[in-house]
């Protein structure tokens, strides 16, 4: 039993996940600020956070029938019959209070007694940032069926990860730190965007309305492109905007598998081909995080 709730968990999404956090870390520590605590908090927060998004996932998908066999990717647990929709709703409570509890314990650490607003508002935050998780594709007016699930996960996964790390070390915020944080947004969405190229067809017929959905392949392929260059763009703007030194440009060296991909999402014709790409993407962006955060602090 425990193999297929560490299946559902998705653990290849986590790198995605803290990508945001890896990089305001980075930011902050360019500034004179950094916490160990913060940071393992901060990360742990995280995955939670994108743990239990993936189980409300398998949920919701799985118990409005979009999870079946016209789905390209893995089978998920309730498709597969492995975990019952009660015992996957267990677990989403319980990982939501303990994602909760660390997200408290988060705050108290950055702000403790003296910050009082601040604690408050990103507790709000944090209680915004599950209900989002959760709310993706589980209930009746599940966002992700919508065409919305792009602005949620450029919002929390770039603006909220890169700009709120940043602030639990700093109790300030810059506007150059949005640069990076929109590019992590973008490359983000651009994940999501995938994801939703290669489910398009079993999407439509469960009335899973994403972007690909809406406004069909040659959109979507039109969108990735924006995304990504965008991400790109935004990166370059910060870089010379805070330019120091040379080394800062070595954020460059992820976006050479990220313009294959481009290249790889050009050509495809067929969208059960763009599976494996998920993966080079979301590492791709977690490899950008990481290459632009040392270009800072070397």
């Amino acid at each position: 039993m425990l193999k297929h709730y560490i299946q559902a968990a998705r653990l290849r999404t986590l790198p995605l996940s803290i990508s945001g956090i890896v990089l305001g870390s980075f930011l902050a520590a360019s500034h004179g600020f950094f916490d160990w605590e913060i940071y393992v908090l901060a990360i742990f927060t995280t995955i939670g956070l994108q743990v239990l998004s993936n189980f409300a996932n398998d949920y919701g998908d799985g118990v409005k029938g979009t999870d079946n066999e016209d789905r390209v990717g893995p089978t998920r647990a309730l498709q597969s019959g492995a975990i019952s929709p009660k015992q996957m709703l267990g677990t989403i409570k319980i990982t939501g209070i303990v994602t909760l509890l660390i997200a408290v314990l988060l705050i108290y650490v950055s702000f403790g007694k003296e910050n009082f607003y601040y604690s408050l508002l990103f507790l709000g935050l944090g209680i915004a940032s599950i209900i989002a998780a959760i709310k993706y594709t589980m209930g009746k007016n599940a966002y992700g069926y919508t065409g919305l699930g792009d602005v949620f996960v450029f919002l929390f996964f770039g603006l909220l990860s890169v700009c709120g790390s940043y602030f639990l070390y700093t109790k300030q915020l810059e506007l150059s730190i949005f640069f990076p944080a929109i590019s992590i947004g973008l490359l983000s969405a651009g994940v999501l965007n995938l994801n939703n190229m290669r489910d398009c067809i079993s999407d439509a017929k469960s009335n899973k309305n994403t972007l690909v959905v809406k406004n069909g392949e040659k959109f979507a392929k039109y969108y990735h492109y924006y995304l990504l260059i965008g991400a790109f763009l935004f990166a370059l703007l910060f870089v010379i905007l805070e330019f120091n030194s040379s080394i800062q440009f070595l954020f460059l060296i992820a976006f050479i598998p990220i313009f294959k991909h481009l290249h790889t999402v050009f050509k495809n014709e067929n969208p059960q081909d763009l599976d494996p790409e998920l993966k080079k993407l979301a590492l791709s962006t977690f490899l950008f995080s990481i290459l632009l955060g040392l270009g800072q602090v070397l």
